[in-house]
Order: structure tokens, then sequence, then C-alpha cells
């Protein structure tokens, strides 16, 4: 998309010039094979812009009708393929003026005043990004619901699961509770595309190409027709400010860092190693020479999908850096790290949902695993505390005790009582009663914790949620 600079064949600028411009010039120019998308958004603009200049006496009542009925038409012949950009049409707008003049004649020319091709594009974007967060948002409710019934299911059953730092055995988690935390992220990915909204239901439309418009325009019924809470404030900085579109890039790549999260959990879970899930044909691939492959390429293809989300982000924010007040030409650079964001998560968030919801879980892999590595230290070191010792000495004592295991290749609760006053007076016979992995799990009982009634509030809370994000998504 282009500012006031461009070319085309039926140019909207070059009255001052004499000659048209070079071909490298056109090449570089063209922005059309991109910004076309925004072509539905540039219509429905250009239906409030014809109302306001209709009211301030631009427009007379029939020059309206022929008006709107053409963009209309024009309309329709976009969405069904009958209408084009050519390779002469520069761009979005360059291509949609020749529509409307193939219909109306010079008076298609008129939509021309009280707006330029900067307000347009900030306006077209943004009615675009705002229209698309809302797609994304519910297929990360769909994400989030194929989490949650996984959940679900193992919390009736109570799964244990070995709950991991630094990749080592920690302490023993239900499994749901660690599907719900992936639940939690996406639901923060949810909040910020919700408040973004917020912040970009600002309407440019009416700034002109930096200065406002000394023609009669009504800037609040445009933005009121379009659906933005309100017009800009500052003519020169709606023209400018793509904050909007670098804040929807930050969105979608932590996004994206949260899917690649999953995916690689996904892909430790179903290998040989781990062995704790099983991926459905349906999303797995194999192996052109190995036969015995089952490869999980959607989690795969999720991690590196968040390379190009974070890329795109940091390409518009060096592209936004330098620039001075107002319309640059760089900001034809705007456009694609933003579609290629939607694009990105609108193919990851459904093939992600489809893996997780069709995965089976391996219960008793994940059970015989919750208290391996002596997870269960933990809690005899809190049963320690409990009875008044330190916990300075309550985890050393705990801490030998691993140590003698260790050597002596058994687990915590192998230990005889005799061996374990040897290790340290504190290991008196009854820390057995907390070497089990279904009372460490009911004693997380705090706020947040992985006992069961903990973790069933939680889902019900997070189902709230995600059903409240699925309705928001919906109104669009």
């Amino acid at each position: 998309m282009s500012g006031e600079a461009g070319m085309s064949a039926v140019r909207l600028w070059g009255g001052r010039f004499e000659s048209g411009p070079a071909d490298a010039l056109a090449r570089l120019s063209v922005s059309v094979q991109f910004d076309w998308r925004l072509a539905r958004y540039d219509l429905l603009a250009s239906c409030a812009h014809a109302r306001v200049l209709h009211r301030a006496g631009l427009l007379d009542d029939k020059e309206l009708a022929r008006l709107l009925a053409a963009i209309d038409e024009l309309s329709r012949a976009c969405q069904t393929g009958e209408f084009r950009p050519t390779a002469a049409d520069e761009d979005v707008h360059t291509a949609l003026e020749r529509g409307l003049l193939e219909r109306v004649g010079s008076l298609g020319g008129r939509l021309r005043a009280g707006r330029s091709r900067n307000d347009q594009v900030a306006t077209d974007l943004r009615m675009y990004l705002r229209d698309h967060a809302r797609r994304v948002v519910a297929r990360l409710a769909e994400l989030q619901t194929a989490l949650m019934e996984q959940a679900g299911r193992h919390l009736a059953e109570q799964t244990p699961a070995p709950g991991m730092t630094h990749l080592q055995h920690a302490q023993p988690v239900l499994l749901a509770h660690q599907l719900l935390a992936h639940v939690q992220a996406l639901s923060r990915d949810v909040a910020r595309l919700r408040d973004w909204d917020n912040r970009a239901a600002i309407c440019p439309l009416g700034s002109g190409a930096l200065a406002g418009s000394s023609l009669p325009v009504d800037p609040e019924a445009v933005a009121a027709e379009l659906g933005f809470d309100a017009p800009a404030a500052n003519s020169m900085d709606a023209v400018a400010d793509r904050d909007f579109a670098a804040e929807f890039c930050f969105a979608a790549a932590l996004a994206g860092v949260h899917l690649s999260r999953l995916g690689e959990e996904v892909v430790l879970w179903t290998s040989h190693e781990f062995g704790w899930a099983e991926i459905d044909d349906a999303y797995a691939t194999g192996s052109s020479i190995m036969p015995q492959k089952k490869n999980a390429d959607v989690a795969e293809l999720a991690r590196g999908k968040a390379g190009r989300l974070i890329g795109g982000l940091t390409g518009l924010l060096t592209t936004l850096k330098g620039l001075p007040l107002t319309y640059n030409r760089d900001l034809q650079e705007d456009k694609e790290p933003v579609f290629d964001a939607v694009d990105t998560l609108l193919l990851v968030l459904p093939a992600m949902a489809g893996l997780v919801s069709s995965m089976q879980f391996r219960a008793d892999r994940l059970a015989n695993g919750a208290a391996a590595g002596h997870a269960l230290a933990t809690d005899v070191a809190e049963l320690l505390v409990r009875r008044g010792v330190p916990f300075r000495d309550a985890h050393e004592a705990v801490g030998h005790l691993v140590v003698w295991c260790q050597v002596n290749d058994c687990e915590l609760g192998d230990v005889s009582d005799e061996d374990l006053q040897k290790v340290s007076p504190h290991l008196t016979p009854d820390v057995r009663s907390v070497l089990s992995v279904s009372g460490a799990i009911a004693a997380r009982d705090t706020v947040g914790g992985t006992a069961p009634g903990r973790v069933a509030d939680q889902l019900a809370a997070l189902r709230h949620d995600v059903a409240a994000a699925a309705a928001w998504a919906a109104e669009g």
C-alpha cells in the first residue's frame, strides 16, 4: 500500500509530473499483490465516507445512491473473483477506484474528496486486524477446549504425572494440572488480544494525509459506522501510528511461543523415551526411509512457526523505529508481517487442537513415572518441617536419604526403618505416610495447587473464561 507516492496506469497522483515513473520505481511501488486482502474493508470505509460526503452537501441524494450501488456491485464482484486487480494497479485503493470508475464514470472520482490513502490504509488495516483478531481468538478457544476436555477426562481418573523442573523429575502432579497450565497461557493470549482490540478501536479516517480535512466531513459518524469507539484525536498520529500492528504481532508472537512450548511437550511425551502419549495417525507422519517412524510433525511445525512470528514482529519494529512523522513509504512494509501472523495462527491453531483432542495418554506409564527420581523427597522434607524441624535441616536430611537410595539403587519407600535412622535421626518410620503419589498430590491443596479439588476449581473457571472468549469472538 502506498501513501502520497506511487504509480499506476491510472494513478491516484501525478498531476504535477510531466512523465511517468521509471519501470524500476513502478515495480518497487506495487503492493496490490498483498494488500488486495484489504479490499473488503476499503469498500466498507468507502460506503461510510460517501455518506459523510452526502451529509456535508458534497454529494446529492442521487449521486450517493449511485455510488453506494456501485460499491455494493463492486464488492460482490470482488467476492466472486469477477473483479480482480491487474498488473497496472499499484495498490488496493487504485484497483478499487478503477472498479468504481468503470461503473459510474467520473462520479467514482468524487469519493476521493476529504480522504487520503494515508488515512484509508490506516483505517483498512485496523478493520482487518480487528476482524481477524476475533477469528484467532475463536481458534485459540478451540485449542483450549481440546486441552480442557483431556484435562477433564484425566481429572476424573486422577491420572498422576511426573512434574518436572529442568526436565528432571521434581514432584508428582495431576496430568490435568499440567494440561491446564497450557490453557492458562492461552487464556493470557486471548486476554491480550481482547485488550488490544480496545486500543485498536480508534478510527483514522478523516485525518486526511496528515492534517485533517477542510471539508465538513464527520469523523465521529464514520467511526461509529465502521464499528470504532472514537475517531483519532490527532490526525498526524493517526496516519503515522502502527502501534496497533506491532502490538498485534507481539500478541501473535507470544501465542506462537506458547504453541511452541506445548508442541515441545508433545514431542517429548510421544517419544519412545517418555512414552506418555501417542498421537493419532491423522495428526502424525511417517518416514520415507524408516517404516517404523511416527513423527509429531504438527507439534514440530508449531515450534517452527514461532520463529516466523517472532521474526515478523522484529522486522516490523525495526521498520518503525526510525520514521519521522507522519506517513513514510516505509509503512508499505507493515502489512506482510501482520498478514503472515494472522495466516500462521489460523493455520497452526486448528492443527494443534486436532492433535491434542485425538491424543491418547498412557495413564499406566505416567503413574509409574510419577514417583520416579525420588520425586516424593519434598514431601518428606515438608513433613519434617511440620514437626518443627528447620527446613534447612530437613532439606539436608532428605538429601542424604536420596544419596543413600542412589547408592543402594532403591526408592525412598524401600529404605528400612533401621536405615532411615542411620541416615538421620529425624527420619522416623512414620515418614512413610507421605510416600505415596496420591497423598503427595492431595496435600497440594492451596490455591493454584495440584490437589484434585483445586484442579477441578481451576477447570471450572477456565471453562467459563473460554466460553466468554468464544462468545466475544462470535460477536464480530
